[in-house]
């Protein structure tokens, strides 16, 4: 089969940073569903471990965290999926990734596809939409008031993948003011777009800003990106004891500042579920489900903003460059392996 993938870590512009492999089809075993893949989105994490991980036993790494395609084969035990379904996932990063003809995956973390996408829409949702969602209700729990703030979420870096899912999940499955950070008018006007009340510019000091707006103290603050440089702001503007949550990789970062108002610091890892093959599992499975449901009853929409045809190393080199970029509004597709009649 075909698939993507690389040796050693290599700058993007070096051509073997990615290249085209054959490689042979997987068989499923246990609860694994082989899927053929159709779509498969890009993610900051592809680049991130592209840039740190290296060939075990002369085997070639295969990046790959989203996915939308048809189940081929299920092992045994599998109870959620048939083979003919249609499917979505983000993947687990303990494994090899979907940037692959066919692909092996627990069905205990495999959504079925919203049926009123595109395998490409759907493809840009799932590893942004578990993210966001677990962040939002899992770690921040923002159904639960914070005694001394405001019913107000701040999400910095509202355009990205991450952000595009969380404004659009907190405006239709909370009663929040939702406050987006953006600092180019096309990411500006995208997030307004999704459903933000305000749209803050994270270029300049923020605290002043939601002062400005007339806002009280957000209890809730979610950083998707460049914490380090956010991290006195966001103590300076968050309420007491308020909720603060991260998920990126910040560089030497004092939590220091949080301590007098007493806020809770959350991480949210996205894979820890699959890592771990903790027992709850299957919660990304009904999550993804979830979303689905909102999906098709026209309450959420896909993120997707550009797609790049075929699915190949050349093309997913560039996507890998524009990821880099940080740049991106968000998310880019990679859609139909060369030859391959069926639509996407």
């Amino acid at each position: 089969m075909r698939a993507i993938g690389f040796f050693e870590p290599l700058p993007i512009d070096d051509p073997k940073s990615l290249t085209d492999l054959d490689l042979p089809r997987p068989v499923p075993s246990g609860k694994d569903l082989l899927v053929e893949v159709k779509a498969v989105a890009v993610n900051p994490v592809d680049t991130k471990v592209r840039q740190s991980r290296t060939s075990q036993n002369g085997a070639p790494v295969v990046l790959g965290y989203d996915a939308a395609g048809i189940v081929a084969e299920a092992g045994p035990d599998v109870t959620s999926y048939k083979v003919g379904d249609e499917v979505y996932y983000a993947g687990d990063i303990t494994r090899d990734g979907t940037n692959s003809e066919y692909h092996l995956i627990d069905e205990r973390i495999v959504g079925r596809k919203p049926t009123s996408l595109s395998f490409a829409e759907a493809a840009a949702m799932p590893l942004t939409a578990i993210t966001a969602w677990e962040a939002l209700f899992d770690r921040l729990k923002v159904k639960d008031p914070v005694p001394a703030g405001s019913n107000t979420l701040l999400i910095i870096g509202g355009s990205g993948g991450v952000g595009s899912i969380a404004v659009q999940l907190a405006r239709q499955l909370t009663n929040m003011t939702i406050i987006a950070t953006a600092s180019r008018p096309e990411s500006r006007s995208w997030v307004s777009e999704l459903g933000a009340h305000h749209v803050l510019d994270h270029s300049k000091p923020m605290a002043p800003q939601i002062e400005a707006l007339g806002l009280e103290a957000p209890g809730y603050v979610f950083s998707t990106t460049h914490t380090e440089q956010h991290v006195n702001d966001i103590a300076e503007l968050i309420a007491p004891q308020g909720r603060f949550l991260l998920i990126d990789d910040p560089d030497n970062v004092s939590i220091g500042p949080f301590k007098l108002k007493a806020i809770s610091i959350h991480w949210e890892m996205m894979f820890t579920r699959s890592m771990y093959q903790t027992t709850d599992m299957d919660e990304q499975r009904k999550l993804l489900n979830n979303v689905a449901d909102l999906v098709d009853a026209g309450k959420l929409k896909t993120t997707l903003t550009e797609v790049i045809e075929p699915i190949n190393a050349d093309n997913l080199r560039v996507a890998h460059q524009k990821i880099e970029s940080n740049k991106t509004i968000g998310k880019i597709v990679l859609a139909g392996f060369l030859g391959s009649s069926d639509a996407v």
